[in-house]
C-alpha cells in the first residue's frame, strides 16, 4: 500500500481530475503507474532518492527526498514514517506551488 500525506493525496487527486476532465485515462493510468514505481523505488531503498528535483536545487530540505519516475518528480520523507509527500508533473512549476 502506498502512503500518501494528505498534502500528496490533493497532488494526486488534482492531477487525476485535470486528466479525467480532458478525458486523457491513460495520463490517470500513467500517474497510478509511476506511484507504484516510485514506492517500489522508495521502499527498497529510501536513501536513493535526490536532494531536490534538478531543476530546483533550492527545494532540498532535511528528510526529504526528491524521484523522478515517469513523468512526475516524488517527494517523500526519508525519516520514519516514509510517506510520499508531494506529486507534480515534471512540467510543472513546483518551487510555486509548495
Amino acid at each position: 500500500m502506498i502512503v500518501l500525506t494528505a498534502a500528496a493525496r490533493r497532488h494526486v487527486r488534482a492531477l487525476q481530475e485535470h486528466y479525467e476532465a480532458r478525458d486523457r485515462l491513460e495520463a490517470v493510468q500513467g500517474l497510478r503507474t509511476a506511484l507504484t514505481a516510485a514506492w517500489g523505488k522508495i521502499t527498497a531503498d529510501p536513501a536513493a532518492g535526490l536532494p531536490a528535483p534538478r531543476p530546483y536545487p533550492r527545494l532540498a530540505q532535511p528528510g526529504r527526498a526528491w524521484i523522478k519516475t515517469g513523468r512526475y518528480w516524488i517527494a517523500y520523507s526519508t525519516r520514519p514514517p516514509v510517506a510520499i509527500v508531494a506529486v507534480f508533473h515534471d512540467a510543472a512549476n513546483i518551487a510555486g506551488r509548495l
